[in-house]
């Protein structure tokens, strides 16, 4: 059951990080509001830094700043991390 929780969540949160990827770079182009980058950070830190990273990656976003370069996938080496401490803390 646990397993099937955290397989939901880190399917929606990646979800939700590649899609917040997309709705800025399409903002962006068009000189709307912005979603903030501490937003995006904090999204990528909650689990959604594989969808964050690949969003970057599909839509040519924040490719250049360097604390997306450096912070996105410290968020996944830190949740890979997670995962790998709570299959072995549960077995």
């Amino acid at each position: 059951m646990l397993l099937l929780l955290a397989s939901a969540y880190y399917s929606m949160i990646n979800v939700i990080g590649f899609a917040m990827m997309g709705i800025d770079k399409n903002r962006a182009v068009k000189h709307q509001w912005r979603i903030p980058e501490a937003t995006l950070l904090l999204c990528a830190f909650l689990g959604g830094g594989i969808g964050s990273w690949l969003g970057m990656s599909i839509f040519h976003h924040k490719t250049h700043k360097r604390k997306f370069q450096l912070f996105v996938p410290l968020s996944i080496v830190l949740h890979i991390g997670i995962i790998f401490y709570l299959i072995t803390y549960f077995k």
